[in-house]
This record gives C-alpha cells, structure tokens and sequence, in this order.
C-alpha cells in the first residue's frame, strides 16, 4: 500500500515543480511597461514642437529609457498621418518638431489629435500616449501713454477665430538663466481676449533692447504657447572697455606708454653711468 501511494504522490510532485519552474520563468521573462509623457508648445512665427520623455517602473524606481524610438501619429476618426519618429537621449527625453502645421489632422471640432506609439522591443511592452490640443494665437506688442511703457497681448481660438476671456498669460523679460515677470503673478485677459502689462523702468538691456515672450503655461485646452517681441524700452546697458585700455590696474601688456618710456629711460640712463664707470676704471688701471 505504501508504494502504491508513493507511486501516485511523485508525478504529482513533479507536476508542481514543472509548474513551479515555468511560472519563475516567466515572470523573469515579463516585459516592463513604458509610460510616454507629452507636451504641446507653440512659438508664434516660428515653429511648434512636442516635448517627449519616457519612463519605466524598475526594481520600484522610477527609470529613464533610452534610445527606443517613438512614433507620432496625427489622427481623425477617419484618416491617420504618420508624422515622424524620434529617438530618446541618456534622459529618456526627445523633442519632435512640427514643421509643418498645415499638415496636421484637425476633426470637426477644432482639436488636433496626436498619437505617440512605441511598438515595442525584447525589454519593454508596446505603448501608446493621446495628445490633444487647440490652436491658439497670441498677439503682442509694446506702446507708451503717459510717459509709461507697456506691453499688450491679445490670445484668440484660430479655429473658433473668437478672442479668449479669463486666461491667465505671464508676461516675462529673457534673461540668462532666469526670466524677470513683469505685472501680476496672475494676468487674467478681459472680455476682448487682451492684457496690458506696465514695462518697469531701469531693465538693463544692450543698446536698451529687452526681449518680452508672454506665455500660456500648459493649457488643458492648447498646450503651451509663447509669443516673443523685441523692445527698445529697457536702459541701455554701458559697457565696461577700460580693460582694453592702457591704465594702471591693466595687465602686463596694456601698460601705460609713459611709465614704458620712464623705466625704461631709467634703465638705460643706470646702464650708462655702470659702463662709465668700468672704463674710467680700465683707464685709471692702464695709467
């Protein structure tokens, strides 16, 4: 009896250590999954493009994923238009710019829809991110009234053509490494879709020029749009050329010409009276 049981308990044992065995496999086997992040920016007169990062939960962190290549899609209920690929970088980042807007897809609502695929490799499953936006427009420009400077800015719907009330748009001088806000921290357009923002006095610019861009920040609706000018409203920057010249704080080889002329005459006139003295000495010792 006890071999007969024993007989019936190993296939069933071997059973559960194949299966054991299989299912370690594979989940060492199972791909990771791929998150795409999307963001739309618009730059009035020059061109749109799309900010695109790629990440991966692995080992419970957060993980940039490198050289895969993301397709992007422009598409309708009834058509589709494949627009390009890019590849991420080391920060499992890439930028797809729109070169040409016209092309896109627009459905009957006025919405641009987008579509970035990654098919899928031996490491990572196939994913996909919606990107859907609007167009706008904004419209800036520099006045004076009353001896102050101003900047307006007006932001309508292209498709609509209707001006947008209640949006929020920053208004900001460029800078270097970090752009100076000019106006409110919040400036809410007014029924006609305008702001106008007082241009501070005393902004240093060259030759008293300063770049403005007024911005829609990541609208749900349009993304992200900036419109940039140039203005001659700033305080012309005076620039500091006395290290070209020939002073006393200059360096070695922008030495004044009258201190050159008077060491170097006190040089010579020293090396005169050593060398009389010598040969007064060889005459004396002659004599």
């Amino acid at each position: 009896m006890k071999s007969l049981h024993i007989k019936h308990i190993t296939p069933f044992l071997l059973i559960v250590f194949i299966l054991l065995g299989w299912s370690n496999q594979t989940q060492a086997q199972e791909k990771e999954k791929i998150r795409i992040k999307a963001d739309y920016t618009k730059i009035i007169d020059k061109h749109s493009y799309i900010d695109l990062a790629a990440t991966a939960r692995i080992n419970k962190k957060n993980t940039a994923i490198s050289k895969i290549n993301l397709m992007i899609f422009s598409e309708t209920d009834d058509d589709q238009l494949e627009l390009g690929q890019v590849t991420t970088n080391a920060d499992g980042k890439a930028r797809y710019i729109i070169k040409d807007f016209s092309k896109l897809l627009r459905d009957s609502l006025g919405f641009y829809n987008l579509r970035i695929r990654f098919k899928g490799d031996d490491n990572f499953k196939k994913a996909s991110k919606y990107l859907t936006f609007r167009d706008a427009h904004i419209e800036a420009k520099s006045f004076t009234e009353d001896s102050i400077n101003y900047v307006s800015a007006t932001i309508k719907d292209v498709f609509l053509d209707s001006l947008l009330p209640e949006i929020s748009l920053n208004v900001n001088v460029e800078r270097l490494f970090k752009s100076l806000p000019l106006g409110k921290e919040f400036n809410y357009t007014d029924q006609n879709g305008m702001i106008v923002v007082p241009i501070e006095k005393g902004i240093p610019g060259i030759d008293g020029n300063i770049n403005i861009e007024v911005t829609l920040n990541d609208s749900d609706d349009y993304g992200t749009v900036k419109a940039l000018m140039n203005t001659s409203f700033g305080t012309p920057v005076v620039i500091d050329n006395t290290f070209e010249k020939r002073t006393l704080w200059s360096p070695r080889i922008k030495t004044p010409f009258f201190i050159l002329i008077f060491t170097n005459l006190l040089i010579f006139s020293m090396w005169s009276v050593i060398i009389y003295l010598i040969t007064n000495l060889f005459k004396i010792k002659k004599s």
